[in-house]
């Protein structure tokens, strides 16, 4: 069972391992990420599903060219040759997933590979920010019926809500979108995290983050923020892929969880009632105290009484209406003023 929405209605945040390109040709690879990514704390491992086939044409003209950014230089069908995941791998990482006790998410790039992911039992769908304009392939994928996870990136409203309509044409209203920039990897002044709470708003769905941030911060601050999904790019230590550069060592992964779970539990609230904790510090509040020895019938006086460290006595409010008021006990230096003295 895919247990995405669960933890999202719990008030927990769902932590997907992108592996993408990292597994770097090898199966062995893919597999070792699973595994280490399942023991770094992810609830779910996402692949890709597509060929270079059904991402493009294999055209050496000047628009299937890439110029600048982390992929200069590589022509797009050969990209996407070279970072590709091999259908034939893809049922086994999912059983590894099984094993390992995380969910098992993919990105269909086509109607073949959404069929070839219903084939092999999977239980959700991403859609990526590239194909966020994809309304035909959107609304198919959506009419499968499962949970549809829409990245964002490069999305203007307009784009973001024909996606979602589209879903719900589809009758699938199990949307959660994801704010993303598009950017390998995304400069802090690009992120834009305050959109999480007004997309929410806005659309009425669960909103995640897709990070491409470097480091924990992104993470943390998008679940603060109100993001129930965190994506992130992991990769093997010592494992070169198209994709290496903007992700995420394991240790590095295993702390982000760990500082998202702790991001939301310092973010929570309002609770204005004192902890335990509390509680046992208030004795060393400030309170009425005799600094002087007091005699009955003397009068209190701002020698004879201050605000002071602990807490024993009564509130540090009450010292004016003691003022000028006779006291009606016997009263050592060190005690604290009681309730009863101001009767």
């Amino acid at each position: 069972m895919f247990h995405m929405m669960d933890k999202i209605s719990s008030g927990d945040v769902y932590v997907i391992a992108e592996m993408s390109a990292n597994h770097g040709g090898s199966i062995d690879n893919a597999l070792e990420i699973v595994r280490e990514a399942a023991q770094a704390g992810a609830d779910c491992v996402k692949i890709q599903t597509y060929t270079a086939d059904s991402m493009t044409i294999d055209c050496d003209n000047k628009f299937f060219q890439i110029k600048g950014g982390l992929w200069d230089g590589y022509k797009l069908y050969d990209l996407y040759q070279d970072a590709g995941t091999p259908y034939e791998w893809q049922a086994r990482i999912k059983e590894e997933c099984d094993r390992c006790g995380v969910d098992f998410l993919s990105t269909p790039f086509d109607r073949a590979a959404v069929d070839f992911l219903e084939g092999i039992g999977a239980e959700a769908y991403k859609i990526a920010s590239f194909e966020l304009v994809d309304i035909p392939l959107i609304e198919y994928t959506a009419s499968k019926g499962k949970p549809m996870i829409i990245s964002t990136g490069m999305g203007s409203l307009e784009e973001i809500q024909d996606a979602v309509e589209a879903c719900r044409r589809a009758g699938n209203d199990r949307i959660v979108l994801l704010k993303c920039c598009s950017e390998y990897p995304a400069p802090w002044e690009d992120m834009h995290l305050g959109n999480i709470p007004d997309m929410a708003e806005r659309f009425g769905v669960p909103i995640g983050l897709s990070d491409h941030s470097a480091g924990s911060l992104g993470a943390v601050v998008g679940a603060v923020l109100g993001a129930c999904v965190i994506e992130k790019h992991v990769k093997l230590d010592g494992v070169e892929s198209a994709d290496s550069k903007f992700s995420m060592t394991m240790d590095e992964f295993a702390r982000m969880v760990q500082d998202v779970k702790n991001a939301k539990a310092i973010a929570r609230g309002p609770v204005y009632e004192l902890t335990d904790g509390e509680k046992s510090s208030t004795v060393f509040r400030r309170s009425v105290f005799a600094v002087k020895d007091i005699v009955a019938g003397e009068c209190f006086t701002e020698e004879n009484l201050r605000v002071i460290r602990p807490g024993y006595g009564i509130a540090p409010k009450h010292l004016a209406a003691l003022l000028g008021r006779e006291s009606r006990r016997d009263i050592r230096r060190g005690e604290p003023i009681v309730p009863g003295d101001l009767e």
